[in-house]
C-alpha cells in the first residue's frame, strides 16, 4: 500500500468532526504555499505583465469599474 493510499484511508476514516479540523489545516497550508508561490513569482518578475496590461488598458481608456 503506498503512502497516498494509507493517507486516503486515514481521511476517510476520521470522525467529522477531526475530518474538519484536518481540512482547515490542509486548506491553510495550501494557502500559505500558493502566497509563497506568487510572491515568489512577483519578485522574479513573472507578473510585470499584469501591471502592463493594467497600465495599458488605462491609457486606453479600457478599464471599467467593478
Amino acid at each position: 500500500m503506498t503512502r497516498i493510499e494509507q493517507l486516503e484511508m486515514a481521511v476517510t476514516s476520521l470522525p467529522e468532526e477531526e475530518y474538519v479540523q484536518f481540512r482547515r489545516w490542509f486548506l491553510e497550508r495550501d494557502w500559505e504555499k500558493w502566497d509563497r508561490e506568487i510572491e515568489a513569482d512577483s519578485m522574479a518578475g513573472k507578473l510585470d505583465f499584469l501591471l502592463h496590461e493594467a497600465a495599458d488598458g488605462k491609457k486606453n481608456s479600457r478599464l471599467r469599474d467593478l
